[in-house]
């Protein structure tokens, strides 16, 4: 049986909008996981706390390979992560949901692939639509019956972090096209393309970026407005859960087909 799993980012910590909930830890070849399985309208549904439960990993020291192993070992056909986004684009405002479908890579030390050469050789993934369509339209749906503010769309800019970014390079991003921008998306999203799982973000608009914002940024910004926002943020993904079938094929899932597919 397919399993649906929730990725929770900045401001989304908590796995009690679930039911039967159990915290478990699961050994990888890559490092240890913790997760909490549960299920929601007989669905079952794993949650998992990407910077931890009290936000104590920084976006460049996530365990990236473990966690997208480990739920690729667990069952997991379908990932709806969340992500906390400063916005590049006057049309993406604050407390506005962006699906994410492009992304820019301006990471520098993160380790983004299983495949290292050796005994699982190269592998060169497609990555045209890193972002699964079919997820993303499932979600634009759900967001839409419950009257949210979401757009189908936007070009993500992963940076390395922890730190914020500058006005300067903020307008760099623009001008490649940046219509948000975040820390944790790269290499998440690559990597699940590899294991062949279905993946989409649901990314909150928190702030106006540097130099657009006429405020300096501060973290307590990013999380009070998660926690404004926390009720629709848990609405949408148990409505987007409801209208998911966990066993359905996906083209996702055959993404290293000419590769002879994701093996454990």
């Amino acid at each position: 049986m397919g399993i649906i799993a929730i990725i929770g980012g900045t401001g989304v910590y908590d796995p009690s909008m679930l039911e039967s909930i159990e915290e478990k830890q699961l050994m990888t070849p890559y490092g240890e996981i913790t997760y909490t399985q549960g299920s929601y309208h007989g669905k079952p549904v794993i949650f998992m706390a990407r910077h931890g439960s009290k936000h104590s990993i920084p976006p460049h020291l996530i365990n990236y390979r473990a966690n997208i192993w480990g739920l690729k070992k667990l069952g997991v056909t379908m990932i709806i992560s969340t992500t906390a986004v400063g916005s590049l684009n006057p049309e993406f405002k604050p407390g506005h949901f962006v699906l994410t479908d492009q992304f820019l890579d301006f990471t520098k030390s993160r380790v983004n692939t299983f495949y290292d050469g050796g005994k699982k050789g190269v592998v060169h993934l497609d990555v045209t639509d890193p972002y699964c369509p079919e997820l993303r339209g499932h979600i634009e749906a759900a967001a839409k019956e419950l009257g949210l503010n979401v757009h189908n769309g936007g070009t993500y800019v992963c940076t390395e972090g922890p730190r914020f970014e500058t006005p300067a390079e903020i307008k760099m991003f623009h001008m490649l096209g940046g219509d948000t921008v975040g820390m944790t998306n790269v290499p998440e999203v690559t990597l699940a393309g590899e294991a062949e799982i279905a993946y989409a973000t649901i990314s909150m608009v928190t702030n106006f970026a540097a130099g657009i914002s006429e405020t300096a940024l501060t973290h307590h910004e990013v999380t009070e407005v998660m926690k404004q926002l926390s009720d629709s943020f848990k609405a949408l993904i148990l409505k987007t859960i409801d209208r998911l079938d966990p066993n359905a094929d996906c083209s996702c899932h055959h993404r290293l087909a000419e590769y002879g597919g994701f093996t454990l």
